[in-house]
């Protein structure tokens, strides 16, 4: 039972307050606490999920300014996760979070997913994407997958198993981690809203999920399009 429960009622009616006791029991791993992982780190920690794990082992500097969350002029070169973390810990204390200063790799990549009930894709690179999805399989956890570039973006639920990632990514491997359709601020916000709502969804067991279907989000033209997968 959540001894505050007045703090998250306003999550009620769309959640009943079984759900939300149900995910405040859960835990999440997010892969990246960049543009879009901010964004879906303080979403779900608002929400009340009860634990957190970041992972990034990236350094904030001054091009992240634009769209970052947890970047400010003050944090520059420093950790992106711990920064998420200390942040997030502000924000609601009544959660667990976890800071991992560390590169998602094939070496690391069961030790750090493994016992969480939902991970989400914040990534940027393909290659890194890849391990992931093969981790998540592995480790048998669920993945809610986000991209982005410029007005575009994507958001897909993964199961173990249904390697939507290698799909969509195929021939793919060795491109450029570069986007050259630039990072604007609105887009990882759209797209880390979707993710936490798929992620909530799942958490919470209710149905349609973005499972073996893509989500298209075309912010320049305000089209929004569900792709079939099967």
């Amino acid at each position: 039972m959540i001894s505050n429960f007045e703090r998250y009622v306003k999550n009620t009616n769309a959640f009943s307050r079984e759900d939300v006791e149900a995910i405040h029991a859960k835990s999440v791993c997010i892969v990246g606490c960049g543009g879009l992982g901010g964004y879906v780190a303080m979403s779900l920690a608002r929400f009340g999920v009860g634990k957190l794990s970041l992972i990034d082992g990236d350094v904030f500097d001054s091009s992240n300014l634009n769209r970052q969350l947890f970047c400010t002029e003050a944090n520059l070169g420093k950790s992106k996760a711990q920064e998420a973390k200390l942040a997030l810990s502000i924000v609601n204390s009544n959660i667990e979070i976890d800071a991992y200063a560390e590169l998602l790799s094939e070496d690391n990549c069961l030790r750090l997913l493994s016992g969480h009930d939902a991970v989400v894709d914040c990534l940027d690179s393909i290659p890194s994407r890849l391990v992931l999805e093969d981790g998540c399989a592995a480790a048998d956890i669920p993945l809610i997958h986000g991209a982005i570039g410029g007005f575009y973006g994507q958001v897909s639920c993964v199961f173990p198993g249904d390697g939507t990632l290698r799909t969509l990514y195929a021939g793919s491997e060795s491109r450029p981690q570069d986007n050259p359709a630039g990072n604007p601020p609105f887009t990882p916000q759209m797209v880390a809203a979707i993710q936490c709502s798929e992620t909530l969804k799942l958490l919470a067991g209710k149905s349609g999920l973005l499972r073996k279907k893509l989500l298209l989000i075309d912010l320049l033209r305000n089209v929004f399009q569900t792709v079939d997968l099967e």
